[in-house]
């Protein structure tokens, strides 16, 4: 037991007296010279000083680790967060922003699992539906998807496929009958360029070309507008908030052919769900559910990650951090100014979903490898 005295700690019960408890009222120079003088006539006697530990992220840096370019969607909500988490956290730490692109961000993902210290002071901005790489054994996997620390995602994500407005690909039923399939962009395996239009072509019987390796969003922009590729995937969020999407709409480049959530989108009423045309096109059951299991990762959202281990005690000042900034009103108002609108799932929720994606049943995953390892 202790009492603080402006800072100052003493432990009770001095030499068996209660002179702790009278000298607690005293200033702090005359309780100095009350235990030197004490000490001077009883040189046996102890006396232990205990000063207020600081805050453990005070003067510290924290590092969001992003798997994306810079101006792409993670980038962008975690340059938000990055503005207004540090004041939800006790020592107000500095907070870096790192772009480390690449693989569909399984390359930060790898990073954060095996390389940062679990200390709490390195986070990671990747893409959610990661885990299809591990559930189909791609060897450049190096992470377990359930043993991240997971603190909070920042928006769910269902996504859309769009086209090019001039292409002959008026509808998905056009692409079915085409003669040679369009192309389309993705970064890699794992991601919504790449798993959308394999679902699309399971489900409904059409068919793409694939051109992968692209670092990240911008990269896809530039080859869409030089003509490389036709078609691509991405999150609803995503192409109602940042350029050059907005540019292109009202340009009427781009045609917006299939929405994955279970209901069409407040801002594209017209598009049908992959659910609609699974139930015109007669699709079997089965196919359905294995749509409906990968398509949950949307669920997932924007999720910010920090390796495996990370101290108890740090990962409840992260969560409880990140939940009071999904709540800032100076927060919400940036988002707002970003075109985004924020709709947090909690740390406590994200790692219930990791587990849950994992945790398939063999016939799953085995189709998950015959539709996504291609």
């Amino acid at each position: 037991m202790f009492q603080e005295t402006n800072g100052l700690n003493v432990l009770n019960g001095l030499n068996g007296s209660n002179c702790s408890k009278r000298s607690s009222r005293l200033p702090p120079s005359s309780l100095i010279v009350l235990l030197c003088s004490l000490y001077f006539f009883n040189p046996l006697m102890t006396v232990t000083f205990v000063f207020a530990q600081a805050p453990f992220y005070q003067g510290k840096n924290i590092t969001i680790v992003v798997g994306y370019l810079a101006g792409d969607g993670y980038d962008i909500w975690a340059r938000l967060l990055a503005a207004h988490i540090a004041r939800h956290i006790a020592g107000t730490p500095n907070i870096i922003v790192q772009n480390m692109p690449g693989a569909g961000s399984r390359i930060a993902a790898n990073y954060v699992y095996n390389v940062a210290k679990p200390d709490g002071l390195t986070l990671g901005a990747i893409g959610p539906s990661l885990y299809f790489d591990q559930l189909i054994g791609q060897k450049e996997v190096q992470f377990d998807w359930a043993k991240f620390t997971w603190i909070g995602s920042t928006e769910k994500t269902p996504f859309l496929f769009y086209m090019r407005t001039n292409s002959p690909h008026k509808t998905l039923e056009d692409i079915r009958r085409a003669p040679e399939p369009p192309k389309c962009s993705a970064t890699s395996t794992g991601t919504s360029g790449h798993f959308v239009p394999r679902l699309l072509e399971e489900a409904l019987g059409a068919k793409f070309r694939l051109v992968m390796g692209y670092k990240g969003g911008g990269e896809q922009d530039l080859a869409f507008e030089r003509g490389e590729v036709d078609c691509r995937s991405l999150s609803i969020p995503t192409f109602f908030a940042r350029e050059p999407f907005g540019t292109w709409r009202k340009k009427n480049l781009v045609r917006v052919l299939v929405q994955t959530g279970r209901k069409r989108d407040a801002k594209l009423p017209d598009v049908p769900t992959v659910f609609e045309l699974m139930n015109e096109h007669k699709t079997p059951e089965s196919t359905q559910r294995l749509v409906a299991v990968v398509l949950a990762s949307g669920d997932l959202g924007r999720p910010f990650i920090a390796p495996p281990a990370v101290p108890a005690d740090r990962v409840k000042i992260l969560r409880a951090a990140f939940t009071k900034t999904m709540n800032d009103p100076v927060f919400l108002d940036d988002v707002k100014k970003k075109k985004l609108e924020a709709d947090p799932s909690s740390g406590e929720e994200l790692e219930a979903l990791a587990k849950e994606a994992i945790a398939q049943p063999p016939e799953v995953i085995e189709r998950m490898k015959r539709l996504l390892g291609k």
